[in-house]
C-alpha cells in the first residue's frame, strides 16, 4: 500500500534532493565541528559534570544535529516532495522543510532537558553507591543492558517503524503550513525520542561528553535507520549493548575508548573545569576566596601606608631652606611614625 502511494508522490528534482542530503550533512559536519571545540579538554568518562543548563543546552541541540541530521534525511526529503505536490496545486508555503527539522530539533531539546533535571537530582540525593569506586561501573553497565533489552521491545518496533517510514509518517500525520510543519517535526521528534532514548542512556553510561562514543551512538542510530535489514540490525545493536554494559560492569578497564573516572585523563580534565572528582571542591573555591579576600585587604591596606609615608616626607618638587629641613627631620628622641597609622581616622 505504501509503495502505491509512494507511485502518486510527485517527483522531485534531483539537484533539490540532492541540496536537501548535501545541506543537511553539511550542517551535521559543522555541528561535529562545533561540538568537539566545546568538547575539548572537558571530561569524557562516565558521570561527568554537564555544566550550567545554557550551556548544556546549547552543547546538547548541537550534538542532536550532528547525531541525528544524516539519519533524517529521507524523511526530510519525502516532507520536500509532498510539499512539491501542494505547490503544484498552488497550496505550498515557503520555508516548511526547515520549520520540519526545527520541530524535531525542539522535541529533542525537551529531551535533553529531561536528561538534564534527571542528572541533577541523582547528583543532589548524594547517593554514595553512584560513585565508580562504589556501584559506578555496575550501575552504568546496568543501564547500557537496559538499552541493549529495549531494542527488542514492542515500543522501540513501534517507534522504529515510524522512523523508517517517511511517507507512512507523513500520509497519517499531515498537517499544512508552516505551523503544521513545525508540528509534524516535533511529532517526528517524539518517535525518534521514543526509538532512541536507550542509545542516548548508553551515551550518557560511557560519557556524554566523550566524542567517540557520540560518533559509535549516532552510527547505530544510522545503522537502524537507514539499513534495509531491519530485524538484523536491531538485533545486532541489541547484543552489541548487553556485551558492552556486561564489559563497563566487570571489566571497565579493558573497554576500548573507554575513560575511567580515576584515569589520569579524566583527572587532568576535572582539574581544568575546576572540578575534583566530578564535582566542584567547595573547601579549595572557599579558601581560594579567603586568600583573595586577604589579600585584598592587603591591597586596600597598602595605599594607606604609602599615603601616609606620603604625607610625611617632604615634597622634592619645592625648594626648602635649611630652617624648613631642620624643622621637618625628626630628632632622635621623637618615635617614628607607625605604617598605616597616620593619617587613618
Amino acid at each position: 500500500m505504501e509503495s502505491a502511494a509512494l507511485r502518486r508522490v510527485p517527483p522531485l528534482s534531483l539537484a533539490v534532493q540532492l541540496s536537501l542530503v548535501f545541506g543537511l550533512i553539511l550542517l551535521a559536519a559543522i555541528a561535529w565541528a562545533v561540538t568537539g571545540d566545546r568538547m575539548d579538554g572537558m571530561d569524557a568518562g562516565p558521570g561527568t559534570d554537564l555544566g550550567g543548563l545554557g550551556f548544556w543546552v546549547t552543547a546538547w541541540v548541537v550534538m542532536m544535529a550532528a547525531m541525528m541530521f544524516p539519519s533524517i534525511a529521507p524523511m526530510v526529503v519525502m516532507h520536500a516532495r509532498l510539499e512539491e505536490g501542494r505547490r503544484e496545486k498552488g497550496e505550498a508555503t515557503a520555508g516548511t522543510s526547515a520549520l520540519f527539522v526545527s520541530g524535531y530539533l525542539l522535541t529533542w531539546a525537551a529531551a535533553g532537558l529531561v536528561g538534564y533535571a534527571i542528572f541533577e537530582i541523582g547528583r543532589s540525593l548524594g547517593l554514595g553507591f553512584l560513585s565508580w569506586d562504589s556501584g559506578g561501573p555496575y550501575v552504568a553497565g546496568a543501564v547500557i543492558v537496559v538499552a541493549g533489552i529495549y531494542q527488542l521491545t514492542p515500543m522501540k518496533d513501534a517507534c522504529l517503524r515510524r522512523c523508517r517510514s517517511p511517507l507512512g509518517f507523513l500520509l497519517t500525520s499531515w498537517r499544512p503550513g508552516r505551523l503544521g510543519s513545525l508540528q509534524m517535526g516535533t511529532e517526528h521528534g517524539a518517535w525518534c525520542v521514543g526509538c532512541c532514548w536507550g542509545l542516548m542512556a548508553a551515551l550518557f553510561a560511557l560519557g556524554v561528553m566523550s566524542i567517540g562514543w557520540m560518533v559509535m551512538v549516532a552510527a547505530l542510530i544510522a545503522i537502524e535507520k537507514l539499513l534495509p535489514w531491519k530485524a538484523i540490525a536491531n538485533r545486532g545493536i541489541a547484543l552489541l549493548l548487553v556485551v558492552l554494559g556486561i564489559g563497563v560492569a566487570f571489566f571497565a578497564a579493558d573497554v576500548p575508548g573507554l575513560t575511567l573516572p580515576d584515569s589520569p585523563e579524566a583527572q587532568a580534565a576535572m582539574q581544568s573545569m575546576g572540578m575534583d572528582g566530578g564535582s566542584m571542591d567547595q573547601g579549595q573555591m572557599n579558601g581560594g576566596s579567603m586568600d583573595q579576600g586577604q589579600m585584598n585587604g592587603q591591597d586596600q591596606s597598602m595605599p594607606g601606608q604609602m599615603n601616609d609615608q606620603s604625607k610625611a616626607m617632604p615634597d622634592d618638587s619645592k625648594p626648602m631652606s635649611g630652617d624648613q629641613m631642620q624643622g621637618e627631620m625628626p630628632t632622635q628622641t621623637e618615635p617614628m611614625p607607625q605604617g598605616g597609622s597616620m593619617g587613618m581616622k
